[in-house]
């Protein structure tokens, strides 16, 4: 129970879960008036903006920096690995989706009775993450004082 109640009052895990949701929830909300889609899938699911994994890892930096200092060595730490995620959601996983998108496309071009079909949205565009990356320090900076 004991451990429990300290995850609870763990400020940057909440900080850093809140801005995830509110990632996601924003995601739902643009596919619903921007697509006029009802996807559930955007509450979990990767890719689109903003990125939830650039507001989660931005969410975590700025308390552990409010908490800790910005100038301690585990906000350095934080905003290393931070920046490794941002990067990864920008580059490798962007690149993967458009390959993802181009298989689909040959194979689809093949076989018109291909029922799988390779996940497209996994990455993000630049701006997505920096739109993450704001929602973050903003749900990080307020959920810390």
């Amino acid at each position: 129970m004991e451990i429990l109640t300290q995850i609870l009052d763990n400020t940057t895990l909440l900080a850093a879960i809140l801005a995830w949701c509110i990632a996601q929830a924003i995601k739902f909300c643009l596919t619903l008036l921007g697509k006029k889609e009802l996807s559930l899938g955007r509450l979990y699911g990767a890719g689109g903006m903003p990125s939830s994994h650039s507001a989660l890892v931005m969410a975590m930096s700025t308390c552990i920096g409010r908490i800790y200092g910005f100038d301690s060595p585990i906000f350095a730490i934080s905003c290393l690995v931070s920046l490794v995620v941002m990067y990864d959601a920008a580059g490798v996983r962007r690149a993967t989706g458009i390959h993802a998108r181009i298989l689909n496309e040959l194979l689809g071009q093949r076989d018109s009775t291909q029922e799988e079909h390779l996940k497209e949205m996994l990455g993000h565009t630049p701006l997505q993450v920096i739109c993450g990356a704001v929602l973050g320090i903003v749900v990080g900076y307020f959920f810390s004082t």
